[in-house]
């Protein structure tokens, strides 16, 4: 089916969830987001996946057997490719973002090792500030201090603290979602924005350790 746009249902589920995030309220409001959340993303990403690959979308189940946490649901519905761009509906909107999350052991010290490079570090400077420049916001895991061995004047200190590095932005729950144009226009034009900081790290990152 193709994509119709997300209606005040989905995110009038999510604020639903948060406020009672228990079986008794999915169990009743499931209907709702297979219908309204889950088809409506998977239409979304199937209209994207030619230009940037398939998207896998998250269970909407938390793992809380090492978490405080023991809610049992996500209050938000993400979905991934496999190059590294993302994308979220909640209670707030839609948000979308693209770039490094969770790199291994070698593919963080592959990243370091080309951030404080001169040619590749200042290129993946280039492209955070450009970023920062259209309005994304530039998140992360990062250290409090810095890498070991790492100058305290290295000119790309703060890239270096990164442990995860990526650029993420989003739209409020407007009706204009329910435009389904405008949502694949916008998703679009963000993760085209977000290749040049993707791209990067693929090339400068590498495959995922062996063993992991």
């Amino acid at each position: 089916m193709a994509f119709g746009g997300f209606t005040d249902e989905a995110f009038a589920f999510y604020e639903g969830l948060q406020s009672d995030n228990g079986k008794p309220y999915w169990t009743s409001h499931k209907e709702t987001y297979e219908r309204h959340v889950r088809e409506p993303l998977t239409e979304l990403c199937a209209e994207l996946e030619e230009e940037f690959g398939a998207v896998k979308l998250f269970r909407p189940y938390r793992d809380v057997r090492f978490s405080k946490d023991k809610t049992p649901y996500k209050t938000h519905q993400g979905g991934h490719t496999s190059e590294g761009f993302y994308i979220q509906v909640d209670a707030d909107g839609l948000m979308v973002a693209g770039g490094m999350y969770a790199p291994t052991p070698g593919q963080l010290r592959r990243y370091r090792e080309a951030a404080g490079s001169d040619t590749y570090g200042r290129e993946l400077q280039a492209i955070v500030d450009d970023l920062r420049s259209a309005g994304m916001e530039i998140a992360g895991d990062r250290l409090k201090t810095r890498p070991r061995g790492t100058a305290p004047d290295h000119p790309r200190l703060e890239l270096l603290r990164h442990r995860s590095l990526y650029a993420r932005t989003g739209w409020p729950a407007d009706p204009w979602m329910e435009d389904p144009g405008q949502v694949v226009a916008r998703v679009r034009t963000s993760w085209r924005r977000l290749r040049p900081l993707v791209d990067w790290g693929r090339e400068h990152l590498g495959p995922p350790d062996p063993d992991r």
